[in-house]
Order: C-alpha cells, then sequence, then structure tokens
C-alpha cells in the first residue's frame, strides 16, 4: 500500500523536482507545488459525495512515517462522518474571530474611563467623588479584566476588603457606581447582564443611618493640640480643618474653591450656584480668623489659582488636593478621639451655634441650608449680618478652644437672632 520512501524524497528535494502531488496511498499525499519552497503533505477524503483535501504539515516537520499515522487518525474521523477539513477551517475561523474580539474587547478601566468622561464630567457637580471610587476601589480590583469576564464573585471580592477596612458608606457608594457603570455597558452593547445587578446595600456596608457624631469643647482642644504636635501633618491640612470649622461648609466646596470666589478685602466668599449641593449660591461672610488662614493659604498656594492645590501636579487628574486628602492625613494624627470624620466637623459647628444661642434658621443658612416650610418659600432675606454675627461668635469660641480655654468660654445667650424678627 505504502508507495513512497524517504530516500527518493530526500532526492526529489535535493534535485529541486517539484509535482503536485504524489501519493503514498490510502488518501495520503506528497506535494511540492512550484510556488513552496519545500514539500508538504495532504490527506484526501471524500464526504457525502465531494472530494475533500486536509493539509497535514510540511515534510521539514513531519516525517513519512508520522505523516501515515496522522492520515489513519484522519481517515478514522472521516469513517465516524467527520468532515476533517471542513472542522479544521472552522477551527482556523474561531481562532480567527478569537483574536479579532481580543483586540476589540474592553477592559474594566477602559470602561470606567469611557462612563466618567461620558456620564460624568461636566454633569455631575462632583466628579471627584466618582473619580475616586474609580482610582482607588474598582481599578485596582478589577481594571485590568475584559468587561464581558466580570462575574459577581469579582464584585463580592472588591466589597468586602473595603467593609473591612472600616468604609461601610464608600462600599455602598462604589456598589451603587458599578450597577451605574454596568448599566450603561448593556446601553452600549458590551454585555448581557450587570454582574452587579443581584447585590444590595447587605452585601456592601449595610443600610446607612444618619451620623450624630460632634466634637465637643474639650475634644475639639485635644483635636487642635494633636494636629500642632503631629508629625508630617502639614500647615496646609491644619489651615483647611480650622477653615472648615470656622465656616461650616462642607469639605467639597473648599478643596475645589478657586481664589478668584474670595474677596479677602471685603471679607466675602462668593460661592456660586453651581458649587454647591443645594445649587444655592451663597455669599459667606467671613471672620478675621477665616481671612488671616485663607491670607497663608495664598501665601502657600505659590501663585496657584486654587485655595487647595494639588500637592503633587504629575501625579493628579483634578488640580486641586482630592477628596481623600484630608481623611489620610487626619487619620495620621493621634488625638485620642472616638472616630469622627470630616464631614462631622460641619455637624459640630451646627451644634455649637446652637449652644452660642444662635437663632436656628439662622445657624441653618450659615449651613447653607434652605429655611424649611412656609417660611422658606416667602422668605427670600439671605441674612448676611445675622450670618456674619453668628461666624464671629463661632470664631471667638474656636480661637479660646484653639488656645486650650475650654472652660473659659462664656456661652452666649441666645441674642444672634433676625433684626426683622427683632423689630
Amino acid at each position: 500500500m505504502n508507495k513512497l520512501k524517504d530516500m527518493e524524497i530526500r532526492a526529489w528535494i535535493k534535485a529541486g523536482e517539484h509535482f503536485e502531488g504524489r501519493s503514498d496511498g490510502g488518501g495520503l499525499f506528497l506535494c511540492w507545488p512550484e510556488r513552496y519552497s519545500i514539500p508538504f503533505w495532504k490527506f484526501r477524503y471524500r464526504f457525502q459525495g465531494a472530494q475533500r483535501a486536509v493539509r497535514l504539515g510540511s515534510y521539514s516537520t513531519l516525517s513519512l512515517a508520522k505523516a501515515r499515522d496522522e492520515a489513519k487518525l484522519q481517515a478514522a474521523k472521516v469513517a465516524l462522518g467527520h468532515d476533517v477539513a471542513g472542522e479544521k477551517q472552522e477551527r482556523k475561523r474561531d481562532a480567527k474571530a478569537k483574536i479579532e474580539a481580543e483586540k476589540l474587547a474592553v477592559t474594566m478601566s477602559q470602561l470606567c474611563d469611557e462612563y466618567f468622561e461620558r456620564m460624568i464630567l461636566g454633569r455631575l457637580k462632583h466628579p471627584n467623588i466618582v473619580r475616586a471610587r474609580i482610582e482607588k476601589d474598582i481599578r485596582p480590583a478589577i481594571g485590568n479584566l475584559k468587561v464581558e469576564d466580570v462575574k459577581p464573585r469579582h464584585i463580592d471580592d472588591l466589597l468586602k476588603p473595603i467593609v473591612k477596612r472600616g468604609a461601610p458608606t464608600i462600599a455602598n457608594d462604589v456598589l451603587r457606581w458599578l450597577k451605574r457603570i454596568f448599566n450603561y455597558a448593556i446601553k452600549r452593547h458590551m454585555i448581557e447582564y450587570n454582574p452587579a445587578a443581584a447585590f444590595d446595600l447587605s452585601d456592601a456596608g449595610g443600610q446607612e443611618k444618619g451620623r450624630e457624631r460632634w466634637l465637643k469643647r474639650d475634644e475639639l482642644v485635644k483635636l487642635f493640640a494633636a494636629m500642632r504636635e503631629a508629625k508630617g501633618f502639614s500647615v496646609e491640612n491644619y489651615l483647611t480643618i480650622k477653615l472648615l470649622l470656622l465656616l461650616a461648609v462642607r469639605k467639597s466646596e473648599l478643596i475645589a474653591a478657586p481664589w478668584h470666589e474670595f474677596d479677602l478685602d471685603k471679607g466675602i466668599w462668593k460661592l456660586p450656584d453651581e458649587r454647591t449641593k443645594t445649587n444655592t449660591g451663597i455669599d459667606i461672610p467671613l471672620s478675621e480668623a477665616a481671612v488671616e488662614c485663607l491670607r497663608e493659604l495664598e501665601r502657600l498656594a505659590c501663585g496657584s489659582k486654587w485655595v487647595l492645590p494639588a500637592r503633587k501636579m504629575q501625579e493628579r487628574m483634578i488640580p486641586h488636593i482630592a477628596e481623600s486628602t484630608l481623611s489620610v492625613a487626619l487619620a495620621k494624627v493621634k488625638h485620642g478621639l472616638e472616630h469622627f470624620t470630616v464631614h462631622d466637623l460641619r455637624r459640630t459647628a451646627r451644634t455649637h451655634f446652637e449652644a452660642l444661642g444662635i437663632t436656628p434658621y439662622i445657624a441653618e443658612r450659615c449651613l447653607n441650608h434652605k429655611i424649611k416650610g412656609v417660611e422658606g418659600v416667602y422668605n427670600r432675606h439671605d441674612y448676611f449680618e445675622e450670618r456674619k454675627a453668628a461666624l464671629n461668635a463661632w470664631a471667638s469660641l474656636l480661637a479660646q478652644l484653639e488656645k486650650g480655654d475650654a472652660d473659659k468660654v462664656v456661652p452666649i445667650k441666645r441674642g444672634i437672632q433676625s433684626k426683622n424678627s427683632a423689630a
């Protein structure tokens, strides 16, 4: 049955004798057309009445003996009903399609960047909050995965470390944004289902409760002392924490503040609508203590247009300090106090306003909260002078506490109220 011999094949190659095909029997052929530099093996067979052929390999990699074994294997497959040539072509198409799919595959990092650019930037008031969740929690955990490869187990593995580090609120926030990002991917035909859809708050940080933490006078004394003594706690951080207390503003409003909003000579911060949570701008009166802090920050800013410029510009995607900067810095201060967050400083100010005798609706306006009820609908008075008096009284109290005199401060009777009410 076998017709070919290795000796004659080598002779043909040496002589450069090309041929279309020479049979060894059993459907095995050695082919060496003019356009090829070396002979190759081909197995020919009939499938459903049609002549078919499949290439087995070149003579340099597949010897005569091995070619005969491979031809027998292919013949056996044909006998079982396989179209070996068709199946090989299908495998090639699948491999090619897989390569093309790999080229077009979108990673989670790419998806997050696209979502941020199209759905957050220019639309959300505080985009740096979303960016922080992407950079700190999402990208390091699943950024290298292809979007279609992300499974619910990856979501679970991502959320657990966040909860473990004692950040349940952030875990909830990350879960919310993951759901939105994957829903966006569904709309963009990247995936068919949302791998985060089955998760709820109980799988992340749990149901969030309103915080009640605020710092009492003796705690503020300890905080000021600890910040002054803490190694690595910069002057900028100290002044920023002090300003957050003095002004009772939201952290996001201060860290993203440009200098053009401030008139330090007149003692006014003109906070515009688009940078407030309520979309309601407000002129904030600045106490002397606040102006002193701001002038020092202006000197330290070295000509930046931002009150709190990023400290490593080459590594930042935003020009001012990041949302987490103050929290990270405060975590290193050994103050010995019960845990509190930067946002608790705002609640601290509001609570002390009450103790200082400041009328509640003036205290609420100091925090740029809307006045509730019918009065809020009809009363458009801004209470600038009343707020100025309130913040000056609060600044005086803080000055005493900063010096360590918690017991020497005499509470002010409820006298800081609306001039309209007094009339």
